[in-house]
């Protein structure tokens, strides 16, 4: 599947996401989106074992703060399986960015994939793509 497959699958936000797709909708929250696109890549999900182990924003942040924040949890579960840490991301590199997230509209530090000049994101309307800052970014380098 290329990454424009992928994006435009119909993708619907559930926190722990199991990432499979029935009746054409892929179940996934912003982290475990990310791991879907990787697993896509690879063969390897690196969120197999939190899929479905959480149901709610205070669990899923609390897994993350238990990690050392986000950037230390998503570089974490990259690295394992072949990913570098990169200062000019490409299309399909996964990243961390600083985007307004959820209902409420904070600024927070969240899950993405780059697309062209733009992030892609799995938030509670579906997939958006927008122009944000990356606070760190790993792709799969030769």
């Amino acid at each position: 599947m290329t990454l424009h497959e992928f994006l435009h699958l119909q993708h619907r936000f559930r926190w722990g996401g199991d990432g499979l797709c029935r009746d054409s909708v892929m179940h996934n929250d912003c982290t475990t989106f990310c791991a879907s696109w990787v697993a896509e890549l690879t063969g390897i999900d690196p969120a197999r074992d939190l899929r479905g182990l959480y149901r709610t924003a205070e669990q899923a942040h609390g897994i993350i703060e238990a990690s050392g924040g986000i950037v230390a949890f998503i570089g974490g579960r990259l690295e394992p399986v072949g990913f570098v840490r990169v200062t000019e991301p490409a299309d399909g590199d996964i990243g961390v960015i600083v985007a307004p997230a959820g209902m409420d509209g904070d600024v927070k530090e969240i899950g993405a994939v780059r697309f062209g000049p733009l992030w892609s994101t799995l938030g509670p309307i579906g997939v958006v793509a927008k122009r944000c800052d990356f606070v760190a970014a790993w792709g799969l380098r030769a």
